[in-house]
C-alpha cells in the first residue's frame, strides 16, 4: 500500500492548484460475509453474519483507497482508524495540499485523539458523535433563537420543464392499512461549544434537529424530535453547510460498493485473514488505476478547457463497469506492416476522444 500511494504522489503531482487546496480524507468499516468455514480470522458481526470487517481510507477528492486494511467480522468500525488516518495525513502533506480534512460517522469521532489533530495547524476533522444523553440535554435548553432552517439543496437541476410529481403509492398502502409511519416535518440546526473527556480543548458542535410526525393511518399519533450532532475545529463554515459537508461522506459508500461488486476486492476468495487482505490491495489496484487514468488527462487551456475539465472529473467518478465498456473493452483489429503496428479500432463511443487523449498521454514516460 505505501509502494502505491508512492506511485499516486506522481499523479498528483501533475494536478493544478486548485487540487490542493484541501484534502478530504474519508474512514468507514465495511462488512463482507463469507459462506466459507474454514477461513483464519472469520468471526461473527453484530448482525449475525460471519465474515471479516476491512477498514477503507480513501481520498474524497479522486474516490482513491488510500488504506484497506482487513480485520475480524468482530471488530469495531474505527479499530485502528487513527493509524490509517495518520499516514494518510503525512502522504497529503507530502503531495503539497494545503489542508488536510479527516471524515467520519459516529464510530469514528475517536475523541482520545482530537486534541492531537487540533494542534497539527494543517488538520482538520469533521466526525459524527453518538447522541448521549448529555448531548441531547445540551440541544434541550438551547433558545429558539439559536435554531435556523435547514436548507437542503435540490438533487438535481430540472433541464427542461418541471414535471408533477406522480402519485405516492407507498403511501397510500402504508395509510390504507394503518401502518405506523414516520414523517419528516421540517429540519433545524444550531450549534453550542463542547469539551469531550478525554480532550482538553473545547471543540464546536453543529446539532441537527428533525422534527418528525409519527401517525397511523390518517390519524396523527405525536411529534417526535431527533438530535444529530457533529463535532469539529473546523470555525469559517456555517452550521447548514458543516452538515451537507458531513453529509458528503455518504459518496464513500459509492466506493465502497464498488470495490465489492465493481472490482471484486470484497470476495475474500482464499483461506486466510492476511491473503484476503493481500487479495483486497491487489483488486482495488484495479479502480486506483481507473482514477489514475483520470489523473493522467492533461490539464488543457482555450476553448475545450470547460469540456476536458468535465470529462476528467467523470473518468475519476466512472462506475468501473463503465469504464470497462468504454474503455477496455473495445473491439480493435491489429495489422501488422513493414514497420509499424496499426490498431484500428471497430466502434465507436462518446469516450473515443477521451480514450486517444490517454493513449497519447501514457505513450510518454511520467517525468516525476
Amino acid at each position: 500500500m505505501d509502494t502505491l500511494n508512492q506511485t499516486r504522489l506522481n499523479l498528483w503531482k501533475l494536478q493544478g492548484p486548485e487540487f490542493f487546496k484541501r484534502a478530504i480524507i474519508d474512514a468507514d468499516g465495511t462488512l463482507t460475509p463469507t459462506t466459507g468455514e474454514c477461513k483464519q480470522g472469520m468471526d461473527i458481526a453484530y448482525d449475525g453474519q460471519w465474515g471479516y470487517h476491512p477498514l477503507v481510507v480513501s481520498l474524497a477528492n479522486t474516490k482513491e483507497p488510500l488504506f484497506l486494511v482487513n480485520r475480524s467480522g468482530n471488530r469495531p468500525s474505527h479499530e485502528g482508524a487513527h493509524v490509517c488516518l495518520d499516514k494518510s495525513i503525512g502522504l497529503c502533506r507530502d503531495a503539497g495540499f494545503k489542508m488536510i480534512l479527516l471524515r467520519g460517522d459516529t464510530d469514528f469521532s475517536q475523541t482520545t485523539h482530537l486534541d492531537r489533530w487540533q494542534e497539527q495547524k494543517d488538520v482538520k476533522f469533521l466526525f459524527g458523535i453518538d447522541a448521549k444523553p448529555n448531548l441531547n440535554a445540551l440541544a434541550d435548553v438551547l433558545p429558539a433563537a439559536a435554531w435556523k432552517k435547514l436548507q437542503r439543496p435540490a438533487k438535481y437541476d430540472v433541464r427542461t420543464q418541471p414535471r408533477s410529481r406522480p402519485d405516492n403509492v407507498k403511501e397510500q398502502v402504508v395509510k390504507e392499512r394503518q401502518f405506523e409511519n414516520i414523517r419528516l416535518v421540517s429540519e433545524e440546526v444550531a450549534e453550542f461549544d463542547y469539551r469531550p473527556t478525554a480532550c482538553k480543548y473545547v471543540y464546536r458542535v453543529v446539532v441537527v434537529k428533525k422534527n418528525l410526525s409519527v401517525e397511523k393511518g390518517e390519524h396523527k399519533l405525536f411529534d417526535d424530535v431527533r438530535y444529530f450532532f457533529y463535532i469539529t475545529n473546523l470555525t469559517d463554515e456555517t452550521p447548514a453547510q458543516i452538515v451537507l459537508l458531513a453529509n458528503d461522506r455518504c459518496d464513500q459508500e459509492n466506493l465502497i460498493q464498488q470495490l465489492h461488486n465493481g472490482v471484486s476486492a470484497m470476495k475474500m476468495p482464499v483461506d486466510n485473514l492476511v491473503s484476503n487482505w493481500a487479495y483486497m490491495v491487489m483488486a482495488a489496484l484495479a479502480w486506483s488505476l481507473k482514477a489514475w487514468m483520470g489523473l493522467a488527462l492533461p490539464q488543457t487551456t482555450g476553448r475545450w478547457q470547460q469540456r476536458h475539465a468535465a470529462q476528467k472529473q467523470q473518468l475519476i467518478r466512472m462506475e468501473f463497469k463503465t469504464f470497462l465498456v468504454t474503455m477496455m473493452r473495445l473491439p480493435c483489429q491489429i495489422i501488422k506492416t513493414g514497420r509499424r503496428i496499426v490498431y484500428r479500432l471497430l466502434s465507436w463511443n462518446p469516450w473515443q476522444g477521451v480514450f486517444l487523449r490517454i493513449v497519447e498521454t501514457v505513450s510518454h514516460p511520467l517525468l516525476h
